[in-house]
């Protein structure tokens, strides 16, 4: 790393998305810098999942592969190609002027050409203890239905669902094709949903709602057993027996680093060109969960890394550094002024 020597490229995050954006630009001879961030608290080099003990649905993978395990053997990919990696968060970065200037936690700082962001969204967790112990641990509790609802450990069991909104009901909805039974456990007393969405689970023959109510603890020592709750009105405690929970009360973008440089949506996600992952300031590209907050899905992640990595590439070639990895079409071209929605 240094000062004097702009880097071609620097990839901030170490999800799907910032390994497989690194895979592309060390394999286009970029050279490319990552920094893969540090563990603070359940945050972890790697993201999401860290805490995702099997994956089912990411394909090349016909038995289930770990979280953990996979994201090793993506950024073994990367490192195979010659990506460099620092093990620090970016505490800052300025891009108001060029090349880009990036200050990691300890080490110098150091200047890019182009930026690739793909930093992920951090789940909501409750914040109990129990919560956060058997979430790291593949305990049965989970902040994504959608990724880890159809394993055998969650089939035919009770499960319960944390949250109001319409991802709280997407993750109901869903779980109903394994559960024996679906508990929404909601402080309120009706959902922030959508009325299409709110009365399409209240319709459901599988799923119950307790209303008023929060879950205070998670039972169980290695696995979940059930969760304990308390009448948001009434203060009453009781415990319900489940075989999984499942938070769904939001994500959190990781950008605050960014100080605002970078043109967002009202809920903090960094927005992106239609089908490009161009960014609001030349030069800087954003991939995966910090971009998405629909799919959220490892494939979908890796899937915009990639598409970074070639624009990021792309943008390199026009101003001279490297070559075009796409030949110029009418429906692709070379243009880099970014196309925000």
């Amino acid at each position: 790393m240094s000062d004097t020597r702009p880097e071609n490229i620097v990839i901030i995050g170490s999800g799907p998305a910032a390994w497989t954006a690194a895979i592309y630009a060390a394999r286009a001879n970029l050279n490319p810098l990552v920094f893969e961030g540090e563990p603070v608290g359940t945050e972890l080099p790697g993201g999401q999942l860290m805490l995702t003990t099997d994956i089912e649905n990411f394909p090349g993978f016909p038995e289930a592969v770990s979280g953990p395990e996979l994201m090793e053997r993506i950024k073994a990919q990367a490192v195979h190609h010659g990506t460099r990696i620092v093990s620090e968060l970016v505490k800052s970065v300025d891009f108001s002027q060029r090349p880009f200037r990036i200050a990691p936690n300890y080490s110098s700082p150091v200047t890019a050409h182009t930026v690739i962001v793909a930093t992920g969204a951090a789940a909501k967790w409750i914040g109990l203890d129990s919560e956060l112990r058997l979430a790291q641990a593949g305990g049965g509790v989970s902040a994504c239905a959608v990724c880890d609802g159809a394993m055998p450990f969650y089939r035919q069991k009770r499960l319960a669902v944390v949250g109001g909104g319409d991802t709280a009901m997407e993750e109901a909805m869903y779980l109903t094709k394994f559960a024996s039974e679906v508990v929404i456990v909601h402080r309120r007393d009706s959902f922030r949903a959508s009325k299409v969405m709110a009365n399409r689970v209240l319709s459901h023959p599988k799923v119950r709602v307790l209303w008023n109510s929060r879950v205070t603890d998670v039972v169980g020592s290695d696995f979940i057993t059930g969760i304990t709750l308390e009448d948001t009105v009434t203060g009453a405690t009781s415990e319900l027996d489940v075989g999984g929970l499942f938070v769904a009360i939001g994500h959190t973008p990781n950008t605050r680093f960014l100080d605002g440089q970078l043109d967002t949506t009202e809920h903090g996600y960094i927005k992106v060109a239609p089908w490009r992952t161009a960014t609001s300031v030349e030069g800087v590209f954003a991939a995966g969960d910090v971009i998405d907050d629909y799919y959220r899905q490892a494939i979908t992640s890796a899937g915009t890394g990639c598409m970074a990595a070639l624009e990021a590439e792309r943008w390199l070639a026009h101003h001279g550094i490297g070559e075009s990895p796409v030949q110029e079409t009418g429906e692709s071209t070379l243009s880099v002024a970014a196309e925000t929605a």
